[in-house]
């Protein structure tokens, strides 16, 4: 049965309401600056909440430090029934202590399955973020656990404490970790991938650490984790501007090369230094994720020429069961698709080439042209092509309707008179220009 949710945006009406009662509460105090008593009273209340099973908790620009932070966990072991915990304390002043503080409490929730904290830009450092991890080593019955934690000062001996902890969380089935701007190495990286080795139980895994120097190096440590994380089916992989180069890339393409049960990819490299070796080895990886099925693929502002651009499609021509592909590539790339990769392949994505982003349609006009087989049913999406020698980089667009036979997409878009299925021949866009 559906539990009802309350929902609470003034402390007032929270504290004042029947507690005893309550199993779901969802409370926005972001932005009140509640301070020590505050936040004391309010944590109060919910230890008095001793029917309490879930809750949601936005604490965010409070003014909120170590002493208050530290409190409030206290408070929070007394919610013995509580599984399910989202906490933001962004834009507070919890520090190392408070982080510390906070995890012993939680460390408490003997029942806690599913945690969600967010820590952003609260001057944590390395201490912080052991003592947090510690912490959550000791909820034993955590299954899901989502970690933010950018634009701290963690560096690379807390991402050590991190993967120390993670390590002895072998429940885990899903785990998203956002570490971006922490001032992390490749010897940080690896201490992440220690945790991530352990992790023989994940299906579902999101980790970033975009804006770190984490280099070829802390890559290929990364990839070696990924490749012993066999149950994965959804992954999302984000390492924007970290300075990886081919070695990396191709490192990289091997870890995923063992990742055989991913269903939805999203990978991203954008502002790197990867050339058209790294990218090729990046598709060769890609290749053998046979049961990827949807895939987004961020690989703006490198050095990928045509060579390496081909090694990519050659790689995602392989991927058989795709059916849905967003792949962003700027500055010299020029990839030719002779066919979509799948022939399932129904939608390309409009993020991919949107009409209304002069940009990101001027960064594919070396795209020559995609050529759609086989469909067995109707196409409800729109499918987007470019020509490639206009001058203006004219996007034609068109619909393709039921048939067995190749659409020739330089040749008008016309599906021919011979289809087996005894449709008419068609024409469904604008024809390109000889």
């Amino acid at each position: 049965m559906m539990q009802q949710i309350q929902h609470f945006k003034k402390k007032e009406d929270f504290l004042n309401s029947s507690l005893s009662t309550h199993t779901h509460l969802h409370i926005d105090l972001n932005k009140n600056i509640i301070g020590y008593k505050g936040a004391i009273g309010l944590g109060s209340a919910l230890a008095n909440c001793i029917n309490l099973s879930n809750l949601t908790l936005y604490l965010n620009f409070n003014n909120i430090a170590v002493k208050t932070a530290s409190g409030l966990g206290s408070r929070l072991a007394k919610c013995n029934y509580l599984s399910k915990l989202t906490l933001f304390l962004n834009s507070n002043k919890i520090s190392d202590g408070g982080a510390s503080g906070l995890a012993s409490g939680l460390a408490k929730c003997t029942n806690l399955s599913n945690l969600t904290l967010s820590l952003n830009q609260n001057n944590i450092a390395a201490k912080g973020a052991s003592g947090l991890s510690s912490g959550l080593a000791k909820c034993t019955n955590l299954s899901n656990l989502t970690l933010f934690l950018n634009d701290n000062k963690i560096g690379n001996q807390g991402v050590l404490g991190l993967g120390s902890g993670l390590a002895n969380c072998t429940n885990l089935s899903d785990l998203a970790l956002n570490l971006d701007s922490n001032n992390i190495a490749a010897k940080g990286a690896s201490g992440l991938a220690s945790g991530l080795a352990n992790g023989t139980n994940l299906s579902n895994l999101t980790f970033s650490l975009n804006y770190n120097q984490i280099h070829d190096e802390g890559t290929s440590i990364l990839a070696s984790a990924l490749a012993k994380c066999t149950n994965l089916s959804n992954l999302i992989i984000s390492l924007k501007q970290n300075q990886i180069g081919d070695e990396g890339a191709s490192c990289l393409g091997s870890g995923l090369f063992k990742c055989t049960n991913l269903s939805n990819l999203t990978l991203d490299l954008e502002k790197n230094q990867i050339d058209d070796k790294g990218t090729s080895c990046l598709g060769q990886g890609l290749a053998n994720c046979t049961n990827l099925s949807n895939l987004t693929l961020d690989l703006d502002s490198n050095n990928i020429a045509s060579k390496g651009a081909s090694g990519l499609a050659s790689g995602l021509a392989k991927c058989i069961n795709l059916s849905n592909l967003t792949l962003s590539l700027k500055k010299k790339q020029s990839i030719k698709l002779s066919r979509c990769p799948s022939k399932k392949l129904n939608q390309i994505h409009q993020n991919v080439i949107p009409q209304s982003n002069n940009e990101q349609i001027e960064s594919f006009k070396n795209i020559e042209y995609f050529q759609v087989y086989e469909y067995d049913q109707e196409i409800k999406d729109e499918i987007i092509y470019i020509e490639q020698n206009s001058p203006k980089h004219t996007i034609y667009k068109g619909k393709a309707y039921k048939f067995k036979s190749r659409i020739n997409t330089l040749e008008g878009f016309t599906i021919p008179k011979s289809t087996s299925d005894g449709h008419e021949e068609k024409n469904f866009g604008t024809k390109i220009p000889n």
